[in-house]
């Protein structure tokens, strides 16, 4: 089966799917550590990638936000567009948002504006981290807290096996393509972003108070996969197809990963596959020394 790929409706679908795979001692220490809101002082919060607003609603109805200045960005003019149009904020919570480019934001931003929060939800494996994680952190205050969440971490696990050989090749194949992902000119992007945002953080002089893994854990239950589960893994799937369907490597066996592709989009329809994808979140502080960008 081919969907017509809708990457709103991908960010829909796949909220309960980040809901339930967000760690939870990472989201308890930052809970500890946010620093007091009130009226007169209300928290500063900014999320860069911000897509549709799902982490805004996650923090809302778990109640980490209860005064709050929440400032939203997003280069996509779709997501920002239902962002507007979906989410409400309950008194004492105001959202602003911008589509707009993270960097020329940072530009647009340094010496202006400074937040007490810093999120970044399926974010930062986009970006090469060593150049990026520098300007990200000037905009946070000194001592600010960083949360940075479902950064990938190299592992894409489908069953059951088809072809042992095969599917490790197409995964190797699918890590490739965001190791070389150009944007712009630049290298944006790294299949392992999970484990490398320790030694990261710490060229940047941050602290990790807590990190802990947020994997996509997905398995059909005995009533089958939900609709949004389903349209979630139909568009992984077809986003595998895109990735690799002209990759030079499998030229001479493009009927076998088309025959593979299919194969996965009936294991879905049948609710046999599963589906693994290994994440990690980070909770942090930053200090001023950090990052020259100030």
């Amino acid at each position: 089966m081919t969907l017509e790929r809708n990457f709103i409706c991908y960010l829909a679908a796949k909220k309960a799917i980040d809901d339930r795979a967000l760690n939870r001692n990472v989201l308890d220490t930052l809970r500890a550590n946010l620093p007091a809101q009130t009226v007169d002082a209300p928290l500063r919060v900014i999320e860069v990638g911000a897509g549709t607003g799902t982490m805004f609603e996650y923090l809302i109805e778990r109640g980490i936000l209860r005064h709050a200045q929440y400032t939203a960005i997003d280069q996509d003019v779709d997501s920002i567009a239902e962002l507007n149009r979906r989410l409400i904020h309950p008194p004492g919570v105001t959202i602003e948002s911008e589509t707009i480019d993270v960097f020329d934001f940072i530009t647009r931003e340094r010496g202006r504006r400074s937040w007490d929060v810093l999120i970044a939800k399926a974010f930062l494996d986009l970006l090469d981290l060593a150049c990026a994680l520098p300007q990200l952190f000037a905009l946070l205050r000194p001592g600010g807290l960083f949360y940075f969440t479902i950064n990938f971490d190299g592992a894409t696990i489908f069953e059951p096996v088809i072809d042992a050989a095969f599917d490790s090749e197409i995964e190797r194949l699918y890590h490739q393509t965001m190791d070389e992902r150009v944007t712009n000119g630049a290298r944006s992007g790294d299949s392992r972003t999970g484990r490398r945002m320790f030694y990261r953080l710490r060229e940047c002089g941050a602290e990790i108070l807590q990190a802990g893994s947020s994997d996509w854990v997905l398995f059909a239950g005995k009533t089958g996969f939900s609709n949004d589960e389903a349209y979630f893994l139909h568009f992984i799937i077809d986003t595998v197809r895109g990735a690799l369907e002209h990759h030079p490597d499998l030229i001479d066996r493009r009927a076998q990963f088309i025959d593979w592709i299919a194969r996965r989009h009936r294991q879905i329809d049948e609710g046999t596959l599963v589906y693994i994808a290994h994440q990690l979140d980070f909770v942090g502080r930053r200090f001023v020394q950090s990052t020259g960008f100030d």
